[in-house]
């Protein structure tokens, strides 16, 4: 039977289809921050869902933090129902007691412990008080140069602690979070900021944004800068491996040739190919003379406005379209180029290709954009709107 759907006579009135494509089912190679390591330090069993399976994090009575795969290989059982016993962790079926290399040390009614007894042990990391693990499917160590660099002001007494937080989500790859790197223009419809600077560069297994943007007058309570509308805050973010971006942020009034003022943490590890726990948390310099409990109480006000974002991020994901072919603007930032240094990730490192590792940069001209978004700040105050009260 032909087709009876027209074929359009003039190529500009063809529609353009988005190609969906699909999720990987491989999960990407490299470091993957689990959360903070004093919640694991406990001395109970924590089951972790990543990498389409089930661990089990413990930490030992010598204080080491050590991640298995969770379902015991005697007969199933599931370590993290079980017990900390020692530096093992005892399965609640039969008791075998399992070291954090993976060695089975113990059967208690049993004369001996067969020598194949041996489990999946996950390389892990501890740096700024994060817990990492190493994901490779071709089962290789981590290579010096990608380690996780430290924070250098994680611990020193003039800033805060960690304000952490963690959402998990359903329906969407773990990609699209990582886009966020190259999109100026979301940061006005869902952080509440106007881009005055924009600067992307991808290079070997880093992919930094670079920012300078005013906070919008229409969204009170989000800005780290509440009063002056006129003064700009600086970002310097990057990714870190697939997976854990750390993003040095100067706020308004901060001198941008001296040291960050905040450091936002911005990290996600895979569930499943459809799933991934995103997790984000933030440290502060305590103002001179400000008591910590109230220092700690502005890193809470700052983690409040970041959260804000990325709650409403969440939601556009749960509910958007995978997209394979995105079609874009000229001011949309280099999307297929960050889709390409992000490919390096879940290819045999053989495979690893010039183009996902070259340095590449590119600069965003926010002069249009800025003007337009103005008269729409403008004419909320005009109205008594707010951007909430616009926001889809």
């Amino acid at each position: 039977m032909r087709s009876t759907t027209p074929t359009p006579s003039d190529p500009a009135d063809a529609v353009r289809e988005i190609d969906a494509g699909t999720p990987p089912q491989r999960y990407a190679r490299g470091w993957h921050c689990l959360g903070l390591a004093r919640d694991f330090a406990d001395g109970r069993p924590h089951q972790v869902s990543a990498f389409g399976t089930q661990l089990v994090v413990f930490c030992g009575e010598n204080g080491q933090i050590n991640v298995l795969d969770a379902f015991c290989r005697h007969m199933g059982g599931n370590l993290a129902r079980g017990t900390v016993k020692g530096d093992t962790i005892a399965c609640p079926f039969h008791d075998w007691r399992w070291r954090g290399d993976g060695k089975c040390v113990g059967i208690p009614y049993a004369r001996r412990v067969p020598p194949v007894a041996k489990t999946r042990a996950w390389t892990t990391a501890v740096v700024s008080g994060q817990l990492f693990v190493w994901h490779d499917p071709q089962n290789r160590k981590p290579p010096e140069e990608q380690a996780i660099p430290e924070i250098p002001t994680h611990g020193d007494p003039g800033w805060t602690d960690w304000v952490w937080n963690s959402i998990d989500v359903e329906g969407a790859h773990c990609r699209e979070i990582v886009d966020n790197v190259v999109d100026m223009a979301h940061f006005f419809y869902v952080h509440y900021g106007m881009p005055t600077f924009f600067r992307n560069v991808f290079e070997g297994h880093t992919a930094t944004q670079v920012m300078r943007s005013l906070p919008r007058a229409d969204a009170t309570g989000v800005s780290m800068n509440r009063t002056n509308y006129s003064t700009e805050s600086s970002s310097d973010a990057s990714y870190y491996g697939p997976s854990y971006m750390i993003d040095k942020l100067w706020t308004a009034g901060t001198d941008p040739e001296g040291p960050p003022n905040v450091y936002l943490v911005n990290c996600h590890y895979p569930i499943s190919p459809t799933s991934f726990r995103l997790q984000y948390g933030v440290i502060a310099a305590k103002p001179q003379g400000m008591p910590d409990e109230q220092a700690q109480q502005v890193a809470e006000a700052i983690a409040k406005g970041v959260a804000i974002g990325f709650e409403q991020d969440v939601e556009i994901w749960k509910h958007k379209s995978r997209i394979d072919n995105p079609l874009l603007s000229e001011e949309d930032g280099p999307v297929y180029q960050l889709r390409r240094w992000y490919e390096q990730f879940y290819v045999d490192v053989e495979d690893i290709e010039p183009e996902m590792v070259d340095r590449f940069e590119f600069e965003i001209d926010t002069e249009r954009a800025l003007t337009n978004w103005q008269a729409e700040v403008d004419e909320n105050l005009a109205a008594g709107r707010t951007a909430f009260d616009t926001a889809r």
